[in-house]
């Protein structure tokens, strides 16, 4: 059963749309990531599903009953939903009674509290805070009790909008522990907004790309990151390699030949002769070798390195074998191989790895 469905969401502000006709179903027990960048629409489209902001036009149906302008179901539902936002704010008092408040203003039994709130505080790892004053906390303490304060009412639906975005990476990991924790419990469908493509990766088994404040992809994290139907949503998952080419002659019934600068790569694909298409190939698909090797790979190209970035422990290596090929390898593979500026490498990759989008797909 779906818990929420958006039906032709839009929003709009005094400088032009921030939402375009959204529309998305979230089941019962899904982890749903919206990912995009900053100013796509995230928090709009949050604070709509929270029921806190009405949209311009569009039905919102939170599990089999329309509660778009209906202000007393709002009233219901907005009891059955909690919300962390990305700078939550705690009242002037100490964590236990931070965490408890909900539960105080539905009246909830004084032992019945009690245990809740114990659960909870313990569930984000902060059992020994309930007489720390909020106001002395960290900011990822904060987000902790705040977390602990939407879990404790047992809510249908949780929303999390870029819940570590002002976090140090050690706080970033403790509250992506924590969420693990929830998901494995199953404890409440999730729907929570990043711009952190690898976290939204991590958590989410449902995911769909907001750019400026339309839906371009919805699917499983699996089928966005491996066939993006978009060049945008390409370009914004970082792909990595994204070759503008010509479709040429068919091998077989799924094997074509791919023009790109006098160059022929050979793709799975249905798309007919002629086509202009992206030729979009991940970088960890990409193997390097000093040689050319003898590989199972269709897909062998050499060239000069032009280009070598650190990118944390990986080193992000880009070749010129007629048309610009980027490959990422450890920083431990770079000095065994004695990688430097202009050292020629053979490139390899297989005819399954290369995804294939009409060059139409700009959007």
């Amino acid at each position: 059963m779906a818990t929420l469905e958006l039906i032709d969401i839009t929003q709009e502000f005094k400088d032009g749309y921030s939402l375009r006709a959204v529309n998305l179903t979230i089941d019962q027990g899904d982890v749903f990531a919206l990912i995009g960048p900053t100013g796509a629409g995230k928090t709009t489209l949050i604070r709509i599903i929270d029921l806190l902001d009405w949209p311009a036009s569009g039905r919102i149906i939170f599990a089999g009953r329309d509660v778009t302008r209906s202000k007393r179901e709002r009233l219901k539902v907005r009891r059955r939903i909690s919300y962390v936002q990305q700078r939550p704010t705690l009242f002037s008092m100490n964590v236990y009674d931070n965490v408890a408040v909900g539960l105080k203003w539905r009246r909830v039994p004084r032992s019945m509290i009690r245990t809740r709130v114990e659960h909870a505080l313990e569930l984000v790892g902060l059992a020994d805070y309930q007489k720390r004053d909020a106001r002395t906390l960290s900011g990822g303490e904060t987000q902790r009790v705040a977390i602990a304060r939407a879990l404790v009412t047992e809510p249908e639906l949780l929303l999390l909008d870029e819940p570590t975005a002002n976090l140090d990476p050690v706080s970033t990991e403790r509250i992506e522990v924590i969420l693990e924790n929830i998901i494995q419990a199953k404890q409440t469908t999730m729907v929570m907004s990043t711009h952190d493509r690898s976290q939204g990766q991590r958590l989410a088994n449902k995911m769909g790309i907001l750019i400026d404040g339309e839906i371009l992809q919805f699917g499983t994290p699996a089928e966005i990151f491996r066939s993006p139907i978009r060049k945008r949503v390409a370009d914004f998952v970082g792909v990595g390699n994204m070759l503008d080419g010509i479709v040429g002659e068919r091998i077989d019934e799924s094997l074509v030949t791919i023009q790109i600068n006098g160059n022929a790569l050979q793709a799975i694909s249905d798309f007919d002769e002629g086509e202009k298409v992206w030729t979009l190939v991940r970088t960890e698909d990409v193997t390097f070798s000093l040689s050319e090797i003898s590989t199972s790979a269709r897909n062998t190209f050499n060239g000069p390195i032009t280009r070598m970035t650190p990118v944390g422990t990986l080193v992000r290596i880009e070749i010129d074998c007629g048309f610009p090929l980027v490959g990422v390898v450890t920083a431990k593979t770079v000095s065994e191989m004695g990688l430097e500026i202009g050292i020629r490498l053979f490139a390899s990759f297989k005819a399954t790895a290369i995804h294939v989008i009409h060059r139409y797909s700009q959007t």
